[in-house]
């Protein structure tokens, strides 16, 4: 059960949907019968159920797209008895759909955990609830977690072996919680230049953002903007770079951007956040550092890291035949006492 704002697989930019599109074809690899409920304009594995006739950003649309999200779920519910388990990726919206079905429901958060309204959400939990890091679910440590699965890709295709240049890059939303502002100012400290590939901004606060501030500060370092990049030239940015920059302050989930960099043997510089932490092995796949000047100094460091021994290391833990056998365990374990029950 995919959200309605991107296709899956997305074109460019889009997180969630992509693992979703990985684990739908991993598990059909694996013999299981998959249907996915998502966009009309994503292509499945198996069956696709439309909850929208196009992806809502497509689209552009403005005004209020949560109702999209109950469509979504009313969806599910119709045709619930021909399903075994429901696997959602609706973040808060899940917890409404794990009450309402007859069925096992598993419940991935993909989003930030943090959030005012999350300890009353979350309070009551139902089974199934994952999180996609262990400093995701320490955020919320008496919630009984179905399991950690952290998410995986299919890294062996990432282009290994590029020529590098100088340059430092930077993928994802040019928003504040990613430090997009904080990247800019260890590109002048570091006298690199810096390539964005970022989101176009969709939402208005998001384009309010970037007329009021990003765009200003553009000015301050040497900056190409190129946009929001498909697959390919998405790796290829990666794969060329002297190293990647994550320096957001906020309690990243997971950090998809990461493990791609990490693939492509590019190193990557972040703050000791979120589920950084778990994947960013400080001194050997990248540097963490507490603030900008401590990024801007671990840049010199780069080159003492063995970029080879980066991507081997980061195709073993974070593919995604093992975030395939983290949710399989989990369905497994949902599925046993339903069908004692029933049998």
């Amino acid at each position: 059960m995919a959200p309605p704002w991107e296709r899956v697989p997305p074109r460019g930019y889009g997180g969630t949907e992509r693992i979703v599109d990985e684990l739908s074809r991993e598990l059909s690899r694996r013999g299981h019968d998959v249907v996915l409920f998502a966009s009309g304009d994503s292509k499945a594995p198996g069956e696709l159920v439309v909850t929208v006739p196009v992806s809502l950003r497509s689209e552009e649309l403005s005004g209020d797209q949560s109702p999209w999200m109950t469509v979504t779920q009313l969806e599910v519910l119709r045709r619930e008895h021909e399903l075994d388990l429901v696997h959602g990726h609706l973040d808060f919206h899940n917890l409404i759909l794990a009450r309402a079905a007859k069925i096992p429901v598993v419940s991935t958060f993909h989003g930030r955990l943090d959030m005012p309204y999350a300890q009353s959400a979350l309070v009551d939990h139902p089974p199934g609830l994952v999180a996609i890091s262990r400093s995701q679910a320490a955020q919320h440590p008496t919630v009984r977690w179905a399991g950690i699965v952290h998410n995986g890709l299919t890294l062996r295709t990432m282009p290994f072996g590029m020529r590098k240049d100088d340059s430092l890059c930077f993928v994802g939303r040019a928003a504040p919680e990613k430090g997009i502002l904080d990247a800019i100012e260890i590109a002048r400290l570091t006298g690199r230049r810096l390539r964005v590939a970022a989101k176009t901004p969709w939402l208005p606060w998001e384009r309010e953002y970037h007329a009021a501030v990003f765009r200003p500060a553009l000015e301050r370092a040497d900056v190409e903007l190129l946009g929001e990049l498909g697959p390919e030239d998405r790796d290829a940015l990666l794969a060329s770079s002297f190293a990647t920059l994550m320096p957001g302050s906020w309690p990243e989930p997971f950090g998809l951007t990461a493990i791609e960099s990490l693939a492509c043997g590019t190193p990557v510089i972040c703050r000791p956040v979120g589920g950084l932490r778990e994947i960013v092995r400080d001194g050997s796949d990248g540097f963490i550092a507490a603030d900008v000047p401590g990024m801007a100094a671990a840049v010199a460091r780069v080159p003492e890291l063995d970029r080879a021994a980066i991507r081997r290391s980061v195709l073993e833990r974070f593919s995604v035949e093992r975030m395939a056998d983290g949710y399989e365990a989990v369905y497994a374990r949902l599925l046993g006492p339903a069908q004692e029950r029933t049998g």
